[in-house]
């Protein structure tokens, strides 16, 4: 098997055969694809996290986690995988910032008395 360093057609300055073009970009799409995967698979466990975060301190039902989730990303206007990281972060002392600190409380009075 040819390193890209050794392959002629990857050289710096060298013109790809024919076809190469496709494949070379059918690979750079693929790659990207991996990345987008790799990003929703991590940003799925931070959500999940967060969820069990919500339901442990707030005495909740699992299907009442992600709703509250989605009530302080949509109340704050801030991305529900940030709110999450927020939210775990806190777990490991981190303060959590007063908007989403005062959404969550929020949710989570209204959620307690449903």
């Amino acid at each position: 098997m040819l390193h890209p360093q050794h392959d002629p057609a990857v050289r710096v300055g060298a013109r790809p055969l024919p076809g190469q073009e496709d494949l070379l970009h059918r690979i750079s799409e693929l790659q990207n694809e991996i990345g987008q995967l790799h990003d929703a698979v991590v940003s799925r466990a931070v959500v999940d996290q967060a969820i069990g975060v919500v339901i442990a301190v707030g005495g909740l039902r699992p299907d009442q986690g992600f709703e509250i989730l989605r009530h302080v990303s949509q109340t704050t206007n801030i991305k529900l995988r940030q709110v999450a990281e927020q939210i775990v972060d806190c777990t490991n002392g981190e303060s959590l910032p007063d908007e989403i600190r005062q959404a969550l409380d929020v949710a989570l009075s209204t959620a307690r008395s449903a």
